[in-house]
């Protein structure tokens, strides 16, 4: 009787130890699932299960072989609770919230698997005592795999590499890089290979054992901002700082060269026939590298075209050349015809304007480049010989065209010979030839002809009052006559000052 009674409390015993383990597991899992967002299947269910039976069978006493089986499919089904902390708490938590890190699925699974293995090693070898016949299979598996890895080791790195690449994200989608002498953007990146576009639209699929192997210059990391080099020979005559002040100019102005950082000239080989200067420019988006060392390039050509300096051919390149006497005729009688109607110069003879022009220079400027600016100091005029440009003014923030210039059109004289700022900005809509009359030049022809200076003075007051909106169709007052009466004494006294008469 005593016998009968210890097992009906053995049994209930196992029962309580049945139910209380398949529910204590399936409680922890719900909360795992509910409140730490850990994500638990069919699996976790079958794990609690096959957890309870064991150990009630292992309380209860029961020594069959079948119990053997049971512990091990309960160490098998253990492993999603594994898999599933460390895709919460390391691959989520850790590495995408803490450390911005996103984690492919595939490693995921790659490490789901290798948990499970371990897993399945350790039930052969305790549960079932098969060490042997492990080494055996160990042996031929690693053969094997020797064979498998020889040849798949491309495929198979280029997966690893990716994997790296994926976890250590040195670029991403839309950067542009530097791999080698290339220059491209990355377009795609999966697990064998990472996919690049040129600037010529050729793309380009590299393995990404290959790309680990390189060194990459990721020119959007941190910023997309970053510098780019051009370098240009100059002739030996020509001084060094007068060089770098023109290449600056022209780096400057160029469209796409961002204004800060600013751009640096720097002197970097004394060659066989050229002084060489490097320009040192920042620029944004890498996709518009062509169109901005295109620019550069172009205003570089302009501005030294301008200030006279020469790019030399190399020195074993012999170059015959015949020089002319000067500027070439018909862009004198061009630019005297033009002076000879501008209401300013009436009042000089003809040798007088032959000399104004003969001692002028004559510049290109390229297009969209700026010959005057606005609000800068000025002692030259300007006569647009060929080419068409846009004057504009600044108010409350905004540019507001104003007028077009063409061929036969002087603009810039009130700088000229008042000594005012410039009171708008012209820019060349295409390619312009001017002749740029310097204060120099035209004192010089004044003090040849000091009549000239009331007329100039006349002409100067004439045009203040326009501008003042004074003048009218009717006859001027007598206020409007005394203004015009001041503005011509102001003007013949500052003509007077500024060309020294």
């Amino acid at each position: 009787m005593f016998t009968a009674l210890l097992e009906t409390q053995r049994a209930a015993i196992t029962i309580l130890v049945f139910v209380g383990t398949f529910f204590l597991t399936l409680t922890i899992g719900r909360f795992l699932k509910r409140r730490a967002g850990v994500r638990l299947g069919v699996l976790f269910q079958l794990f609690s299960l096959a957890l309870a039976f064991y150990a009630a069978i292992t309380v209860y006493g029961v020594h069959a072989p079948w119990r053997n089986h049971i512990g091990a499919a309960a160490i098998l089904l253990s492993t999603a609770l594994v898999v599933a902390l460390i895709n919460r708490y390391v691959w989520d938590f850790y590495f995408e919230q803490r450390k911005q890190t996103p984690i492919p699925h595939f490693l995921r699974e790659v490490v789901a698997l290798v948990i499970f293995l371990i897993a399945l090693l350790i039930v052969l070898s305790v549960g079932y005592h098969a060490e042997r016949e492990l080494k055996g299979l160990l042996a031929g598996s690693g053969i094997a795999a020797i064979i498998l890895g020889f040849a798949g080791q491309n495929l198979f790195g280029g997966i690893i590499a990716g994997i790296s690449l994926q976890i250590n994200r040195p670029y991403k989608v839309g950067d542009w890089l530097q791999v080698g002498e290339r220059f491209a953007e990355v377009m795609e990146i999966n697990w064998r290979s990472t996919r690049l576009c040129t600037n010529d639209n050729i793309y380009l699929d590299i393995p990404n054992n290959e790309m680990i192997r390189q060194m990459i210059v990721n020119l959007h990391y941190p910023t997309e901002v970053h510098a780019m080099r051009i370098r240009v020979g100059v002739d030996y005559n020509v001084p060094p700082n007068r060089v770098k002040d023109a290449l600056f100019r022209a780096a400057s102005s160029a469209s796409g060269v961002l204004a800060s950082p600013p751009v640096k000239i720097f002197m970097v080989d004394f060659g066989d026939h050229a002084v060489t200067y490097e320009i040192k420019f920042y620029m944004g988006n890498h996709a518009r590298i062509n169109q901005v060392n295109d620019a550069v390039r172009t205003n570089v050509w302009y501005e030294l075209k301008r200030q006279r300096i020469n790019i030399p051919f190399p020195i074993r390149t012999l170059q015959l050349e015949r020089r002319g006497p000067g500027a070439p005729r018909e862009d004198h009688e061009e630019a005297r015809s033009i002076l000879r109607g501008e209401p300013l110069f009436q009042c000089l003879s003809d040798s007088q304007i032959d000399s104004l022009v003969m001692r002028s220079a004559l510049n290109h400027f390229g297009r969209g480049e700026r010959v005057i600016e606005e609000g800068a100091e000025g002692d030259s005029m300007f006569v647009l010989l060929r080419g068409a440009a846009q004057v504009s003014v600044s108010k409350n923030g905004s540019v507001i065209p104003v007028a077009t210039l063409n061929s036969g059109d002087c603009f810039g004289e009130m700088s000229l010979l008042t000594g005012e700022r410039r009171s708008a900005t012209v820019r060349a809509q295409a390619d312009c030839y001017v002749m740029e009359i310097g204060k120099a030049v035209m004192a010089e022809v004044i003090r040849e002809a000091p009549e000239c200076l009331r007329q100039l003075s006349e002409i100067l007051a004439a045009r203040k009052m326009e501008t003042e909106g004074i003048v009218k169709e009717a006859v001027l007052p007598a206020d409007h006559a005394a203004k015009e009466k001041e503005y011509r004494a102001t003007f013949l006294a500052r003509l007077r000052t500024i060309f020294a008469l």
